[in-house]
Formats: structure tokens, sequence, C-alpha cells
């Protein structure tokens, strides 16, 4: 047990402290607040899962190219 309440005081998201410096933000938000409109039903919000899960796809593709274009110089 003591490992698991170490995991919980955790943050959910280790990235949520640069979240808010995110291009997803918005989307990262919109996925939070379905959440609690919908008293935790993650069925009914599963529409801005995948918008954030499509940004973080697309920010992760750009960073990639950023980085492959930054290794040639």
């Amino acid at each position: 047990m003591g490992a698991s309440s170490a995991s919980s005081s955790a943050p959910a998201y280790p990235s949520a402290a640069r979240i808010s410096d995110s291009p997803c933000f918005p989307q990262y938000s919109a996925s939070l607040r379905c959440l609690e409109e919908s008293n935790q039903d993650k069925s009914k919000c599963q529409q801005q899962f995948d918008d954030y899960k499509e940004c973080r796809k697309k920010e992760r593709e750009a960073r990639l190219e950023r980085n492959r274009k930054k290794s040639f110089f």
C-alpha cells in the first residue's frame, strides 16, 4: 500500500506543469471540463479526448521535425 499511496501523491500527468505552455492546452482544458460536466463519465467525452490526442500527435511530429532540422546544422 505504501507504493500505491506514493504514486497517488504524484501528479496524474507528469507534464501537467508544462501543459499550459502547450498549443494543446485548449483541448486539454476541454477534456477536463467535459469530465466535470458529465460527472466523470468518460464515454461522453470521447470527442474531447480524441481532439487532445490528435493535437498531441501533431505537436510531437512538429517537435521531431524541428529536431531533425536542428541536427543537420
